[in-house]
């Protein structure tokens, strides 16, 4: 059984905020969107948490170890160097998409993400130090097999993208249906799913899911920890062990 503590991260009011006076250039709004991103990439990222873009209005991350306090001074240091607000919401669950479900509800019922009149709503459900094992949280790295050969150095950028995108799309909607996991795309070929408790043959599965359905090959490497850090590190190795071995599917061995 897996663990996981997902937060839902929502910028407050940002669609009425683009257009407030008027129109924003799109190239500000670009730009201010990947600042965001990456400075709560490293918020999260240092508290051993991973953070993904998702819409970028709305972002998902994975918070194991971190507490209401921790959640706290990442929403103040956004609140202290932007323009515009977010809110938070935190929740546990045994699948990942399980907790992000809740996690949203409550943002929901906090009210809508235009509502100019919420700001900087934090609702946590935290993962108690003594519920927490070293396998709460099980992270699977996918990447294209042989993307450079078989298509960078092969079709122009725009085709490439194409053929990327198609084997996401698939996998992300196959991992959610039949896996309640999520996927996320993290640039280049890779994808990282944050999994429910997953084995050797579901993963399996769902890489002939996506050969069969868009011919697109992956290979995935695995890993768990107490949170979202170790798993990842782990995962990444276990990945670079299927480009060593040529298996589709490793896990990593703490054994």
């Amino acid at each position: 059984m897996t663990n996981t503590q997902v937060t839902h991260v929502q910028i407050d009011n940002y669609g009425p905020w683009t257009v407030t006076p008027e129109p924003r250039r799109e190239v500000d709004l670009q730009t201010l969107q990947s600042r965001l991103y990456a400075d709560l990439a490293q918020l999260f990222g240092n508290r051993d948490g991973y953070l993904f873009f998702s819409r970028f209005d709305n972002m998902v991350a994975v918070t194991n170890g971190l507490d209401r306090n921790d959640h706290a001074r990442i929403q103040e240091s956004v609140g202290n160097r932007y323009p515009v607000s977010m809110s938070l919401s935190v929740a546990t669950a045994d699948t990942p998409a399980d907790a992000l479900g809740t996690a949203t509800e409550r943002l929901q019922q906090a009210g809508s993400a235009q509502d100019e009149g919420r700001r900087e709503v934090l609702k946590t459900d935290i993962l108690p130090p003594e519920d927490r094992t070293p396998t709460d949280v099980q992270l699977a790295h996918f990447d294209v097999d042989d993307a450079t050969g078989k298509y960078t150095d092969q079709l122009n950028e725009f085709d490439t993208f194409i053929q990327i995108e198609q084997g996401y799309a698939t996998l992300m909607k196959y991992m959610r249906l039949a896996h309640d996991s999520l996927s996320f795309f993290v640039g280049g070929d890779n994808i990282i799913a944050v999994c429910s408790a997953l084995d050797r043959e579901d993963y399996r599965d769902a890489i002939d899911h996506v050969q069969e359905s868009v011919g697109v090959e992956l290979k995935v490497g695995v890993g768990r920890g107490r949170d979202a850090a170790t798993a990842g590190m782990d995962a990444k190795h276990a990945l670079e062990a299927c480009r060593e071995t040529g298996q589709p599917v490793t896990f990593a061995d703490r054994s």
